[in-house]
């Protein structure tokens, strides 16, 4: 006997509103396993809004599993820029370098196996793609699962989700095993919203959710206070140079291979807030006597643990830089070199979204900085 009875009708309310309702997204159109692979990947820590434009122009650049591995890491960098959470590229290419000839595993140990490939996404693709009648199991399904079971015990503690696992395992129909799981979060990304009151009107599965019943589909699910963000100061130099022929040029710095952002290129920054003759003194270290120092505007990024408070500078030079020593960790970018080749974790957009524009036709930095 199942654990939740009265959720047995689950599935055949749930597919038929579904097959109405059901968006038409590209991973969905044919989904092939590299297809729902990528896209589940993308997806984490991302809205499908953003993820659309960017998982059309991935595939295009590589439209197989050995097109992704034999990709250079710039190059995979820069499909990536501005999604967030690079890691998640990394470990793609890992896992197609392990698959490149024999393709995903049509098995979910298999799946858990690999690179970048937790409980959820491999639920997603055994299901979506091989239709293994297994999970899936998102925030989005664990917040339906809480409202239909009015339970108020927390969602992301371990006990709590391993449970709902349970539930949702023994709901899983063998015939349409992606097309439930998708179901589940379709109804959770579109009709029982987070944070809000859900339209429970609209909901196929109002007959039969006990928080609706109750009055606590809002309040549910409930979840421990999130751990306050460490705050970091720091500050941000976007160095300006033009070389010998006249090229326009900013200064970017390679991060260390490990720990936040790893390995991508980034403008050069630095802990602390420098004043602006501190920012002129770093710039004539790196080789470049500054003519001029803009204040730009200040800004601040959140990742998942830390928030980075962030005073900018733009120091312009008036001659080329002189490096007595090369850094291959540092390069002198132009503004075609940033459009088609480096990737500027977004961390920075507050300061790096008018470069091209700026390096290549000169528009005054007033336009987006503020006033000294």
């Amino acid at each position: 006997m199942p654990a939740c009875p009265w959720l047995a009708p689950l599935s055949s309310l749930l597919l038929p509103w579904y097959d109405r309702q059901v968006r038409a997204l590209p991973w969905r159109d044919t989904p092939t396993p590299y297809g729902v692979w990528v896209s589940e990947i993308m997806l984490q820590q991302t809205r499908i809004e953003a993820v659309l434009s960017y998982y059309d122009r991935f595939m295009k650049a590589f439209p197989t599993i050995r097109d992704l591995a034999d990709a250079p890491e710039d190059v995979l960098m820069k499909q990536w820029e501005g999604l967030g959470y690079y890691s998640r590229a990394r470990n793609l290419q890992k896992t197609a370098r392990m698959v490149r000839d024999t393709g995903l595993p049509a098995d979910y140990e298999a799946l858990l196996r690999l690179p970048g490939i937790g409980e959820y996404t491999a639920g997603a693709i055994a299901s979506i793609a091989f239709g293994i009648p297994v999970p899936a199991v998102d925030g989005n399904v664990l917040r339906v699962l809480a409202r239909l079971m009015d339970c108020d015990a927390d969602v992301m503690k371990p006990p709590v989700r391993r449970m709902m696992t349970q539930v949702i395992a023994e709901l899983v129909p063998p015939q349409r095993p992606g097309d439930f799981n998708q179901a589940v979060m379709e109804l959770g990304e579109t009709i029982c919203l987070p944070n809000t009151d859900p339209d429970c009107k609209a909901c196929p599965l109002a007959g039969i959710c006990r928080g609706a019943a109750a009055g606590r589909a809002r309040e549910l699910p409930v979840r421990s206070a999130a751990k306050e963000k460490r705050k970091e100061t720091r500050t941000v130099l976007v160095l300006l140079a033009a070389d010998r022929r006249g090229t326009r040029r900013v200064l970017l710095h390679r991060r260390p291979s490990k720990g936040l952002l790893a390995g991508l290129w980034e403008l050069p920054n630095v802990e602390g807030e420098l004043t602006a003759r501190q920012a002129m003194d770093w710039a004539r270290e790196k080789g470049c006597p500054s003519v001029k120092v803009t204040v730009l505007t200040d800004a601040k990024h959140l990742f998942s643990h830390v928030e980075w408070r962030m005073r900018g500078y733009c120091v312009e030079s008036a001659s080329p830089p002189e490096e007595k020593e090369p850094n291959p960790d540092n390069v002198w970018a132009s503004a075609e070199e940033l459009r088609e080749k480096y990737a500027l974790p977004g961390a920075f957009r507050a300061y790096s979204r008018m470069l091209p524009q700026w390096l290549e036709e000169g528009i005054p930095l007033s336009l987006f900085t503020e006033s000294v």
